[in-house]
């Protein structure tokens, strides 16, 4: 019993990031060598994303309430600047993803494929849904997962606790560091989670049915990866005067692998506040940026609306100038910002960025169904870059408040 105990220990305080890896390879083994074994476990990957979507809207709506009610008079807390990095971002994410797509034009194979879903019919529609997700009741927000909503009763009760008893306040920590606990319990469990996935996404898909589409994919993944590992570092370094690879990459590796297989920003809040706190950022920063993050931070969900966009026109043979090209990438940037409050997210939104050219509704929503096929890719790549990019800006501008306020003490001294 004792030596199970202690197996048992080491497995738990190993390196979460070197566990998942090897839960990675072995469900791409598990899938190749036994398909219907790798589909049979799939419920791992069910009850580990299941969970994180469960424990999430709890998460944001105590620890957002508990550190604005704690929060001392005066405090700083950067969201200025995280707000305009996050802005930033995405819609250099556009300008990246019209850059792509010129540079290696996409052509698609049109077949009459129907979808149910109805997108948007323009971007006073996707704010109008977005001012009602605020305004939401926080009973529903909290059942629903309408994080836009949580925030916003989670920061309007942090206000006004901000009045009331220490011992109040204190019962509002206790939630905090309770719910965080159950968040580090359900995290442990990724390895599993992520081997489930794995093994049951490959078993059931693989990667023949991509084929067709790699064209399409390959510029995607380049525009993502661009602005993984040129342009985020870019923008990292310019803010903090230093070195930003170390952070880039610890991001990638600790918030976007988790992030690429759960495909869920909402679903991987828990692990960016974890990793903020490794980090060592301040909480009251974190705590709010972290879900704002997961709903208006979407650079990859503005390449996915240009490549796809920028497909469809270029299948129709239209010819497009530098300034609509650079119109469409500001509809791109402020319609991800919206995604999340539209049922289906960015492929959604792409009829509404299509009509900028004229292309009928019936040609943009096949559009959208390609988009539904190259999804495992396109959907898994997209929720990896936008969850990481939320904690590298996070803690850019955490770091250069520190730089900021260490050289005022210089100068004082």
């Amino acid at each position: 019993m004792t030596q199970s105990t202690n197996i048992f220990k080491r497995i738990a305080s190993g390196s979460l990031v070197v566990q998942i890896m090897i839960g990675i390879a072995a469900g791409i083994a598990l899938a190749t060598v036994a398909p219907e074994a790798a589909k049979s476990i799939s419920i791992l990957g069910s009850l580990f994303v299941k969970g994180l979507k469960a424990v999430a809207p709890i998460l944001v709506f105590v620890i957002v309430a508990a550190s604005i009610a704690n929060q001392k008079k005066g405090a700083h807390t950067n969201m200025r600047s995280i707000i305009s990095l996050y802005l930033i971002g995405t819609f250099m994410s556009a300008l990246v993803a019209v850059t792509m797509s010129f540079l290696m034009p996409t052509t698609l194979t049109l077949v009459a494929t129907e979808t149910s879903a109805t997108p948007p019919g323009g971007i006073a529609e996707v704010l109008n849904t977005l001012l009602f997700k605020i305004v939401d009741n926080p009973v529903n927000a909290l059942y629903s997962g309408n994080f836009i909503g949580i925030l916003a009763w989670a920061l309007a009760l942090g206000f006004f606790f901000q009045h009331a008893s220490d011992a109040t306040k204190q019962v509002l920590n206790d939630l905090s560091e309770g719910v965080s606990r159950i968040v580090k319990l359900v995290i442990r469990f990724a390895p599993l989670g992520i081997f489930g996935l794995v093994s049951n996404t490959i078993a059931t898909t693989g990667f023949s049915a991509l084929a067709g589409y790699s064209h399409l994919i390959m510029v995607l993944l380049i525009s993502m990866g661009t602005i993984a590992l040129v342009i985020n570092p870019a923008i990292v370094f310019l803010k903090t005067k230093r070195n930003p690879y170390p952070l880039v990459f610890t991001c990638l590796r600790e918030s976007g692998i988790t992030a690429f297989f759960t495909r869920s920003s909402a679903a991987n809040i828990p692990v960016n506040m974890e990793l903020c706190k490794k980090l060592d950022l301040h909480e009251d920063t974190y705590s709010v940026s972290i879900p704002l993050g997961a709903t208006v931070n979407m650079g990859g969900a503005a390449i996915t609306i240009t490549v796809m966009t920028l497909a469809a026109v270029h299948t129709l043979g239209i010819q497009v100038d530098m300034a609509t090209a650079l119109l469409l990438s500001i509809i791109a940037s402020v319609s991800a910002c919206g995604a999340s409050g539209v049922a289906g997210g960015s492929l959604l939104l792409i009829p509404l960025a299509c009509s900028l050219f004229g292309v009928p509704n019936e040609i943009s929503m096949q559009v959208v169904a390609a988009g539904f096929i190259v999804g495992v890719i396109q959907d898994s790549a997209e929720t990896a870059l936008n969850s990481s990019t939320d904690v590298i800006f996070t803690a850019a501008s955490d770091i250069a408040a520190k730089n900021a306020e260490t050289a005022a003490e210089t100068v004082k001294a």
